[in-house]
Formats: structure tokens, sequence, C-alpha cells
């Protein structure tokens, strides 16, 4: 059977479905047939290539294009133009988007890939077809691991790549296993926290949509690292997609021998389930996770103990986020020492970033840890779509609101610390001079309010004074002493409420305060703070 002298790839995420683009390819399809082309020119699914704003998107291979905004009354144009006449249909063309090389014959697809490992696969391969996945050294890792090397010897690896995890707290992965590895118990688990609930945050959903393999693969190396039989997938309700992808996947693994009984031969078992979270922000917390999967309401727990002693339902249990567990298998297959070639010293590898807001190309972009702002704006973005760069917040609502004194600085957790910043989940929101910070840092604090669990006065009651404080900014009606008292309660908040919730709202009103004083002070009237209140005399208790 011939080669096809042609690939489309069509990208199915869920921002391309909504924008029509099952449509598109099911006409692009039938187009090609009708016109004799079908067995020359092949018509494929994959994940996102990364662009957020260009409605459906397909890439020709080899030809090296990539056509956005299409609707399925252009595809009988591209049919005939492209590859019929064989010339390009400019005015659908992306600028600045190219798709992904193909590989080239005699080299390793990890060599002409230099940072991309997360998303090497995505935009490449059909995620619903598991021998694509296989074929580009997919489980190879997990075989390499279970009969090659010992559990120890994976965390070793693990921990000698530097891994941080990439879900925003940047703690060392391979340390994370090594807690829960001794401790003796019956039954261990793995969760992977697909919750991703961070708003403007949505890397994890494209990386399972666009290779869900990849995040099974690194579970199931994680279970045979810390000795668990067990896994989920803990995801929000929201991503319909990512769960029929991973679900799907699951079954082609278990069919294929790749979960289940004795992997690879080696007496090890794995197997994966998918459970469905209500979309609740705390959530996302690993102990209100475990939580809501225990069938209770997402409410975080005291600690200690923590999960590696006593996590889902009281087992040892290790919890990473979705990019932490898809670097895993090329860290495996390739070692620490290749892992460490790229990124920052202290936060070797690359980093997923989401780009939105006023530049040019937002999307999704993998980087090397250490490159900056400004690079992410001008290089990746494409610069500012309008006007001039004003702020960014970095690692979602949850993140600090950075001006221009920040735009330098390498973006890795050492480099973030040293100048007092988190590097975050990785959402970077670019805002002109037309947004004002007065307006954001209230709809960030209205989002706290509401996501709060109420659990704990400092965050149930401190938000709710926040809340009326960027409240009366926002009118231009603060008191004289607001921002004094806004200052306050955000430090509070850092050293008293519960969770990392309440302790994170505090994260973009601090740093705006630390770059935007001058513009929050233009929110203030000349108005003093009324005295509170007091009967004189004690309330009566109830009856």
């Amino acid at each position: 059977m011939s080669m096809p002298r042609a690939y489309v790839l069509v990208a199915i995420d869920a921002n391309t479905v909504t924008a029509g683009a099952r449509e598109v390819k099911n006409r692009l399809s039938a187009e090609l047939g009708r016109r004799g082309l079908g067995g020359e020119v092949q018509v494929v699914e994959t994940g996102s290539f990364g662009p957020a704003d260009a409605g459906v998107v397909a890439a020709v291979q080899p030809d090296g294009v990539v056509y956005g905004r299409l609707t399925p009354a252009d595809i009988p144009r591209i049919v005939e133009e492209h590859f019929v006449k064989g010339r390009l249909c400019a005015q659908f063309i992306l600028p600045g988007e190219r798709p992904l090389p193909a590989p080239r014959e005699g080299e390793s697809r990890r060599v002409q890939l230099e940072g991309r490992i997360v998303l090497d696969n995505c935009g490449r391969i059909d995620p619903e077809r598991i021998g694509e996945y296989i074929a580009n050294e997919g489980y190879f890792a997990l075989g390499k691991a279970l009969t090659q090397m010992t559990p120890s010897q994976v965390i070793d690896e693990v921990k000698a790549s530097g891994l941080r995890g990439r879900g925003g707290a940047g703690f060392p992965t391979g340390l994370k296993w090594s807690l829960c590895a001794p401790v003796k118990a019956d039954v261990k688990y793995v969760i992977c926290n697909a919750d991703e609930g961070e708003p403007g945050t949505f890397k994890d959903r494209l990386i399972m949509e666009g290779d869900p393999h990849k995040v099974i693969e690194g579970m199931a190396i994680c279970g045979y690292a810390i000795g668990a039989a067990r896994g989920f997938i803990y995801i929000r309700g929201e991503y319909k997609l990512s769960v029929e992808r991973l679900t799907q996947a699951i079954a082609a693994a278990r069919q294929e021998g790749l979960l289940g009984k004795n992997l690879f031969g080696s007496g090890f078992d794995f197997d994966v389930e998918v459970r469905i979270g209500a979309g609740a922000y705390v959530c996302g917390e690993e102990t209100a996770l475990i939580e809501s999967m225990e069938g209770k309401r997402g409410l975080p727990r005291l600690k200690p103990p923590f999960p590696a002693q006593a996590g889902f339902k009281g087992k040892p249990t290790t919890i990473n986020n979705v990019e932490t567990l898809a670097n895993i298998p090329a860290i495996i297959r390739n070692g620490a020492a290749w892992f460490r070639r790229f990124g920052a010293a202290g936060t070797p590898g690359t980093k997923v970033y989401t780009v939105l807001g006023h530049v040019n190309r937002p999307g999704l972009i993998e980087v090397p840890t250490g490159v900056t702002l400004r690079e992410i704006v001008t290089d990746y973005g494409g610069g500012m779509k309008r006007g001039r760069f004003h702020m960014a917040q970095l690692g979602g609502t949850a993140g600090d609101i950075l001006g221009e004194e920040v735009l330098d600085v390498p973006l890795d957790y050492d480099s973030m610390q040293a100048v007092g910043h988190s590097l975050g989940s990785g959402a970077v929101l670019v805002m002109n001079e037309t947004v004002n910070v007065r307006s954001f840092l209230h709809a960030c604090i209205r989002f706290f309010l509401h996501e709060s669990c109420g659990s704990c006065n400092p965050c149930r009651n401190g938000l709710r004074v926040l809340a009326d404080i960027t409240g009366r900014l926002k009118d231009g009606t603060a008191f004289v002493d607001d921002l004094e008292c806004m200052e306050q309660v955000c430090r509070g908040l850092k050293v008293s409420a519960f969770c990392p919730l309440g302790q994170s709202a505090a994260a973009p009103v601090l740093s705006a305060l630390r770059y935007f004083r001058e513009e929050l002070q233009e929110g203030v009237g000349t108005a003093r703070r009324p005295p509170a209140r007091s009967s004189g005399r004690l309330a009566a208790a109830p009856r």
C-alpha cells in the first residue's frame, strides 16, 4: 500500500470543536474523496497546535503550512487550490504559525524536538490511536523502568533530573515520591490532579486532549516507584473531551497489556480510573481533592498527616498534576542528564504556558524554564496586539500582578522567589493600558470570595473585607486608610488562612500594591472610615 503524499492534521480540542472542527474535518474528508484524492491525502485528528483564538486549525504536512479560522464552506476552495492545483491558499494561512517538523530519516525525535518535552506529540499524532503513541516511543519508558530499574532507581533518576512540580508550588517531584515509597501499607495510590481550576489556565486540558497516554504512562511509572497498584485521574467535569480521550486511552492500554496485571512480565500490577469532580476551585488543593474523591464535601484537611502517609481512604498517596507526570516518561527514557540540558539550573526542563490577553498570538506554548516574560510577550506571543504593555498576571487569578519591572526576570522558581514572586501554574495574562488595575483586582477578589469553602474565619471574613475595599477602589470611593487596611488583611491571610486558597488571595493584592500603588491611590476618596458602632453593652445570649 502506497504512502499518502500529504497529511492534513486537524486540531480537535475543546476550543476547536466549539468552533466547528468536526464539521470541517468531515467536509474535508468528503471533498477529498469526491475529487479522487482520498488515497493520496490522509486526514488525521490531532491535539492542539497552540493557537487559542484561530478557530478551526489544520496543518498540511510535508508542506509546512497551517490554515486557520476554517469553515466547512472554505474546504472546497482549499482542496481545489492546495491539493489539485498545488498552490497555497494565502487568505487562510495563519501568520507566524507553522506545524511541528516531521521526523527526518535517521534522526531521533527527541533530538529534533529539543525544547518540547511535554507537548512533543501534541499536534503530531492522533491521540485516539495508541499505535501512534507507541510508534513514537510511547510506553518505552515504562518498559525500561519495569525491566531494567528498581523502584528506588526510578526515584533516584527523577530526583537527579531536578524535576519540580508544575502545579505552582514547585515541590521536588522525586522527593515527594521518596516520602511515600518507604511507608508500609497494603494499598497505596497515585492520583493525577487534573482539576485545573485556575482561570486562564488550560494547559493540562490540552495535554490530556493531545497526548493522554503520556499522562497514563507517567502515572504507571510513579506507581511502580512508590509501590502503588492503583491510580486515579481526578478531572473537572467540564473537561468532557479530556474525559472521553482519557477513558478511551485507558481502555486501549488495558487491551494492549500496558495496564492491568503483570505489566511487561515484571509481576507489577497497575490500573487507572477516571474520577470526575464537580468543578470546585478549592478541590485543586490536594487534601480537598481527596475529600471529594471519597464522596465528601471538598474541604481541606488539617496537615499533618500528609497524603504520603495517610491520603485517599487513609492510605499512602502520591499526588502530581498533569504536566508533572507528562515529564516522567521522557526523563526515564532519556536520563536525568538529558533532562537537565533544558532550562534553568534550579528548575530544569521546560514549562508549558497558556498565553492570553492583548498579544497577537495567544495560545499554548512550551519553552525552556528561565525565559523572561518579555520573551514570552514579544517572541512567543507576537508582541502586543494594541497599545503598550501595562501589566501581566502570572499563574492565574492566584498569581502575582506584575509590572514592567519584572519583564526581564527569568521565569524559574528560584529567580522568581529571589524577587518575591512565584512562578504559578502556567497562565500568562497580558494586559495593555486599557485595563484598570483597580477593576481587575476587584474581579480577582470576587472570584476568591465565590470559590472559598468558608470553613476558616480568616478566609471567610478576610475575603469579604477585601471585596468591599476593592469595590470602593474600583468606584473611586475608598477610605483614606483602605490601602493600609487591605495590606494588613492580606498579610494576615498569608499566615493564618487554613489552605492555599485563602493564602493565594493575598498574592494579586500585595503585588498590585507593590507595582501599581499610585494607580490604586487614584481610587481613594477624601472620606475617613466611620468609627465602629457599639451599643455600649453586651448583647444578650440567644435563648
